[in-house]
C-alpha cells in the first residue's frame, strides 16, 4: 500500500495517532505529519521537542518526523529514549511543543503519536488534531514544500532535569524505609524508576529499596503486555511482592505516564483511592501556600464517589468531568485545578503544566505510605468503602436503542448525559450509580458501577447489564 493512499481518519484518534506500524504508520506518513505539525503550533523558527520510546519502531519515526518539521521550519530539539512524562517536562521546561512516539500499552506491531503544545498543552481532533491529520494528507499527495530556511536540529538529555523536577515537587527523603517491587514492564519505566526514585541520575540516595521487575527496555514485550490495566498483566508484580515481602508494588505502562498500586498482600489499589489520596495530599499542599484560596480538583465521572467527598472534607471544591486525556488537561487549564484524576490511573498534576504523570502520583503514594505506620492495604481499605463492579464491556450495535432500554428500565432514577447515560438513586438508603458510554473505536458499551454494598452493586450490575444486551 502506497502512503498517498493511506487513510489517515483510521487511525488518527480522538486524542492522539495511534496506527499499525508499516501499513499506517510508514516514514513517508510520519514526515507528513511532523510537517503539518510545525504548521497548526506556528512552530517555523522555533523549538519543536521530539521523543520516542523503545519500541523498534520508535527511533526511525522520530527522525522521519523531525525531518518533516525542519522542512517546515521547525528546530527540533531530540531529546531521544523517554517516557511520555519526560516529553511533556520538556515541553513545558523549553515552553515548545512536543510530540512523542508511543503507543503507551499497545502491542509491538502498533506504534503512535502524542502531541502537546507549548507548555504540555493537550491536542485533540476538536483543538487542532483534525488539522494537522488533513494537512499531513494534503503532504501526502502533493509532497512536503519546503520553506527557504529549514529548522536546525539539536539533541538535548532532559532525564536528571526531568527527575530533579519530580523530587522538588515530593520530597521522600524523610520517609520511613520502605521495600517496593516495581514492574516496568519492559516500557520507559525501566529508565525513569532507577533515575528518580533511585541514583541513576545522580540525585542523592532515597530510604527505598527497589526490587525490579522487567526493568530492561524492550519494544517486543517478552513478559507481559505492558498494560496493568488488565488484570492478567499484574499477577507477576502480585506474585513478586508477596515473595519479597516487600511493602507494596509499582505498575507502569509501556510509555511509563500511568501507574498502577498493588499492597503488601498483593491485592491491587483502586485508582480512585490513589486519586483521594493524591488530591489530599496536593489540597494541603497548596493550601499552605495560600490559606484562603479556592482550590479545585477534577475526577472524571467514572471515579468512586469517595473521590469528591474526599475533596470536599478537604475543603476544596470537586469537579466532575467526561472521561478523556485532553479533556482533563482542557479543564485543568480552564478551572486552575490543582489534580485531577481518572480512573484509568491518568492523573495530573498543575505544577506540571496540567499535564498527567504516573510517576508523580506513585511518589505521592510512597510519600503517603511512608509517612505513615500502616500497611499499605489499610491505607486503600480507608479510600475503598463503596464497592465497585468495575468496567465491563458488552456488544452493541445500536446505542440509542440501548440507552432507551436502560431509561426504561430504571424509570425514576435520576439521569444525566455528561458522558454517556449516568444513572443513580437509591435502595433501602443505600446509594448506587452506574454509567455506560459507547468506546471511541469499537461497537461496545462500557458499564461502571458503583454502589454502598457489595450485594447492591451486584444486582444493580446484573440487572443493567440484561438491559443493556436485551
Amino acid at each position: 500500500m502506497s502512503s498517498e493512499r493511506v487513510d489517515l481518519t483510521q487511525f488518527v484518534k480522538t486524542y492522539d495517532v495511534r496506527g499499525l506500524v508499516g501499513s499506517q504508520l510508514t516514514d513517508e506518513v510520519v514526515e507528513a505529519f511532523g510537517a503539518a505539525f510545525v504548521d497548526e503550533v506556528d512552530a517555523a523558527g522555533r523549538e519543536v521537542v521530539v521523543g520516542h520510546d523503545m519500541r523498534d519502531s520508535s527511533p526511525g519515526f522520530a527522525a522521519a518526523f523531525a525531518r518533516g518539521a525542519q522542512a517546515r521550519g521547525g528546530n527540533v530539539v531530540s531529546i531521544g529514549l523517554c517516557s511520555t512524562d519526560q516529553s511533556y517536562f520538556a515541553s513545558g521546561h523549553l515552553n515548545a511543543p512536543a510530540a512523542m512516539f508511543t503507543a503507551s500499552h499497545n502491542p509491538a506491531t502498533y506504534n503512535g503519536i502524542k502531541l502537546s503544545r507549548a507548555g504540555a498543552r493537550g491536542i485533540s481532533l476538536d483543538t487542532g488534531l483534525a488539522t494537522i491529520r488533513d494537512r499531513a494528507t494534503h503532504y501526502l499527495a502533493d509532497g512536503i514544500r519546503a520553506v527557504q530556511t529549514p529548522g536546525g536540529y539539536r539533541e538535548l538529555d532532559v532525564l536528571a532535569d526531568y527527575a530533579a523536577y519530580l523530587r522538588k515537587l515530593v520530597d521522600l527523603s524523610g520517609i520511613l524505609p520502605v521495600k517496593i517491587v516495581v514492574d516496568a514492564g519492559n516500557g520507559m519505566g525501566g529508565m525513569t524508576v532507577p533515575a528518580v526514585l533511585g541514583e541513576a541520575a545522580g540525585l542523592p540516595k532515597l530510604p527505598i529499596e527497589i526490587v525490579p521487575l522487567y526493568f530492561e527496555l524492550d519494544g517486543t514485550f517478552p513478559n507481559h503486555e505492558a498494560n496493568p490495566l488488565e488484570p492478567a498483566n499484574l499477577v507477576d508484580l502480585q506474585r513478586a511482592v508477596v515473595e519479597h515481602e516487600a511493602d507494596l508494588g509499582l505498575a507502569f505502562d509501556g510509555d511509563a505516564d500511568r501507574c498502577f498500586v498493588v499492597d503488601e498482600k498483593g491485592a491491587a489499589v483502586n485508582p480512585s483511592a490513589v486519586t483521594a489520596i493524591v488530591a489530599l495530599r496536593e489540597i494541603a499542599r497548596a493550601r499552605a501556600a495560600d490559606p484562603d484560596g479556592e482550590l479545585c480538583v477534577i475526577h472524571n465521572l467514572i471515579t468512586s464517589r469517595a473521590v469528591p467527598e474526599a475533596i470536599e472534607n478537604a475543603g476544596a471544591i470537586p469537579v466532575r468531568t467526561r472521561v478523556g486525556h485532553s479533556l482533563i488537561k482542557d479543564e485543568m487549564a480552564a478551572t486552575g485545578a490543582i489534580f485531577g484524576g481518572e480512573h484509568s490511573a491518568h492523573y495530573y498534576f498543575r505544577d506540571f503544566w496540567g499535564a498527567d504523570n504516573g510517576m508523580l502520583a506513585a511518589m505521592h503514594v510512597l510519600a503517603e505510605f511512608g509517612a505513615n505506620d500502616e500497611p499499605m492495604s489499610a491505607l486503600s481499605r480507608r479510600y475503598s468503602p463503596y464497592h465497585q463492579s468495575g468496567e465491563i464491556n458488552s456488544t452493541v450495535t445500536d446505542v440509542p436503542s440501548a440507552y432507551a432500554r436502560v431509561i426504561e428500565g430504571f424509570a425514576g432514577a435520576e439521569l444525566d448525559e455528561l458522558d454517556g447515560l449516568t444513572v443513580s438513586g437509591y435502595d433501602d438508603g443505600e446509594f448506587w450509580w452506574f454509567n455506560v458510554r459507547p468506546s471511541n473505536t469499537e461497537p461496545l458499551l462500557r458499564l461502571n458501577v458503583e454502589a454502598g454494598t457489595r450485594d447492591l452493586m451486584e444486582r444493580i450490575r446484573d440487572r443493567a447489564l440484561g438491559i443493556i444486551r436485551g
